[in-house]
């Protein structure tokens, strides 16, 4: 069987496009990962995505959104793609636990994956006051002390960000210098709710029954331990597009973020679309990559409609 179209993943963007594209009635093929819902299920309350003046569980909105697409006729299958095979259409997905999956146009919405200190005490504490997204959580903070750790521009600017939030921030990072840029430094060093604990290596993150207790770092210098009490966590260590399955077939960037047509969600493959954080360096917002995935469905109709044109005139 050759589907029409396949969407990989199921985040905003994947479950946006499969609205689309379920209500004009081309029945996509939607494949979730073993770990469906992309990272707004480890966000335990979304507050910031129109619509839900309350908030939402983050779980919740990726359940809602999924039951919609359902709704219209979107088919739901779980497995992980090992590889892709855009040479010829149909294109050809080997999927782990499916096998091989044959389309005539592919949406890749598969996210990017933020990157994790790797200690004790962190995985088990996310969304319990450990996050990766100061936009999505910082409010959460309101009056609190927060660590934040990183040392480029988006841990710069993040730490300025929660400034607004917090009673004051404490930026970690494992070097004496930072990798930021000049105008970013200058703009955290010259805000007064932000401290600094430079050359210290996270080691672990404590917690009660209550929450977070607090960050163990080693000063690199003296080989000290030391806890740095908190309430919130912000790890800010950049992000890793999952990209690896494309096999370079499709372009991306030098951070490995997938390449689109300007004003479009169009790759240099035809019929194969990108949307949400899997091209998105700079935004990495729920409403964003909804947005993308609209903007997905609605290039990938077009195409199989042109298709369909030329071969009623072939």
């Amino acid at each position: 069987m050759v589907h029409k179209t396949i969407i990989i993943g199921t985040g905003p963007a994947g479950l946006t496009s499969a609205i689309y594209l379920a209500r004009a009635n081309m029945e996509p093929l939607v494949i979730e990962g073993w770990q469906p819902g992309g990272q707004l299920t480890t966000t335990t309350e979304v507050e910031n995505f129109p619509g839900f003046p309350d908030g939402i569980l983050g779980s919740e909105l990726m359940s809602n959104m999924r039951k919609q697409a359902q709704r219209f006729g979107a088919v739901f299958k779980t497995g992980s793609v090992k590889s892709a095979d855009f040479s010829k259409r149909p294109y050809t997905l080997d999927v782990e636990g499916l096998g091989e999956l044959q389309a005539e146009s592919i949406i890749i919405s598969t996210g990017a994956s933020a990157k994790y200190l790797g200690i004790p005490g962190e995985q088990e504490n996310i969304g319990r006051g450990v996050s990766t997204c100061a936009t999505c959580d910082g409010f959460f903070f309101r009056g609190k002390k927060i660590i934040v750790v990183g040392g480029g521009d988006s841990a710069m600017e993040e730490a300025v960000f929660l400034t607004r939030f917090a009673s004051e921030v404490r930026l970690v990072h494992r070097r004496d210098d930072l990798r930021a840029s000049k105008i970013m430094q200058d703009r955290a060093r010259a805000n007064e709710k932000i401290v600094w604990s430079l050359n210290r290596t996270p080691i672990e993150v404590t917690a009660t029954g209550m929450g977070l207790q607090g960050l163990k770092v080693r000063n690199n210098e003296t080989g000290e331990e030391e806890l740095l009490e908190t309430d919130g966590l912000f790890v800010t260590i950049g992000h890793t597009p999952n990209t690896g399955f494309l096999g370079g077939q499709i372009d991306l960037d030098e951070q490995g973020y997938i390449i689109v047509k300007p004003g479009t969600s169009e790759t240099n493959i035809p019929g194969v679309y990108a949307c949400g954080d899997v091209q998105d360096r700079n935004y990495r917002q729920a409403i964003t990559a909804a947005g993308s995935g609209c903007m997905a469905a609605l290039d990938c109709e077009r195409f199989l409609e042109s298709q369909a044109h030329e071969t009623v005139h072939a």
